[in-house]
């Protein structure tokens, strides 16, 4: 009897230790077991917040890449902030998506003849108001010390892949290289190659995603050497469209029986963009069913749930808010031991 109390209390002792390291967790931490094992989460389907997640309800709140607009993903439970890289005059990696600081700060001219200390002299702008904040273009490193441990963060390579071990070295040096996510648009043999010597000379110990695109790929085969090449945990698919052309019916050459298999055998996640393409007239990446006909036409059910049907476990999206909300009332999300109440961040713009 006395060895079965104690064994009894033996096993309460490490049930309650497993509990308390499971609270334990950083929300960074239990997003990243998601990520990294795609088939244990099919039936929870994770938000990108494009460009940090500047918009809700077809309103843009925030500047685009800015902390601001990163506290606000975190807030509403988004998994994910996106981010663009560049560099500056003086070689320093800095979060914009233009070349040049026209459209989104207060100052005019290319991104890469300012310094970092010139740059911190911008301002950024909320596009969709035109207000001026208090906040300034962020340097990679600081974006990096914003994320950590809350949400995993995408980079989007607007340099060269060669670039690619510079931004991870940042992200090592921080002890958060396993909350990055870099990628690559890849097309055929010699770009996953041009990917793979600088990936090898990135080391470990971070995420690399595949893009592909059917503009230019055309088979979905091509997946699985990209598997081969990098067993990534997530490859995002692209189905491009003009804007004369009438809404996809069946998700494209991408987007079908064969991709989900693979992806299944491969335990990476499908990642679909909802987002139109601002800088190309017409443009969309989700065969036109992507934010505008969940919001502006309120048909959610045509733009989110086409893409969940066909298997997009990831949505990069300018609507985060609003995905979320769609996706957890339709059964699509399973909530996170840390879920508690958003708390809507205060807003930090003011208008000069």
């Amino acid at each position: 009897m006395r060895t079965l109390w104690l064994s009894l209390l033996l096993s309460a002792a490490l049930a309650a230790l497993s509990g308390q390291s499971l609270a334990g967790e950083t929300r960074a931490a239990q997003i990243l077991d998601r990520f990294e094992h795609a088939n244990q989460w099919r039936d929870h389907v994770m938000i990108a917040a494009h460009r940090a997640g500047s918009m809700q309800a077809g309103k843009t709140l925030y500047a685009e890449n800015s902390l601001a607009a990163v506290e606000g993903s975190i807030a509403i439970g988004a998994e994910i902030v996106e981010v663009d890289v560049r560099r500056s005059k003086d070689g320093e990696f800095v979060i914009m998506h233009d070349s040049w600081l026209d459209r989104t700060t207060t100052c005019k001219g290319e991104v890469d003849t300012f310094t970092l200390a010139e740059l911190k002299k911008c301002r950024l702008v909320i596009a969709g108001t035109g207000a001026v904040t208090d906040e300034a273009v962020s340097s990679l490193r600081e974006m990096l010390l914003r994320t950590k441990d809350r949400i995993l963060i995408n980079l989007d390579n607007k340099l060269e892949v060669t670039d690619l071990p510079g931004m991870i070295a940042i992200a090592r040096d921080l002890g958060m290289s396993d909350q990055v996510i870099v990628k690559e648009n890849l097309w055929n043999r010699q770009r996953i190659d041009a990917a793979r010597t600088a990936l090898a000379q990135a080391g470990g110990g971070f995420q690399f995603m595949p893009i592909l695109a059917d503009d230019a790929v055309h088979d979905a085969s091509f997946a699985g050497e990209v598997d081969k090449a990098f067993a990534p945990r997530a490859i995002e698919l692209i189905n491009w469209r003009a804007g004369a052309e009438t809404l996809t019916a069946n998700g494209g050459q991408l987007f079908g029986t064969r991709m989900r298999a693979t992806a299944i055998r491969g335990d990476w996640h499908l990642w679909a963009d909802t987002y139109a393409v601002v800088n190309k007239p017409g443009g969309f990446l989700a065969g036109g069913r992507g934010d505008e006909l969940a919001v502006a036409a309120s048909l959610p059910r045509e733009a989110w749930g086409f893409w969940v049907d066909r298997g997009a476990t990831i949505i990069q999206t300018d609507e985060p808010k609003a995905a979320i909300s769609w996706l957890a009332a339709n059964g699509f999300r399973v909530p996170y031991t840390t879920d508690s109440q958003p708390v809507e961040p205060a807003h930090t713009a003011s208008i000069n």
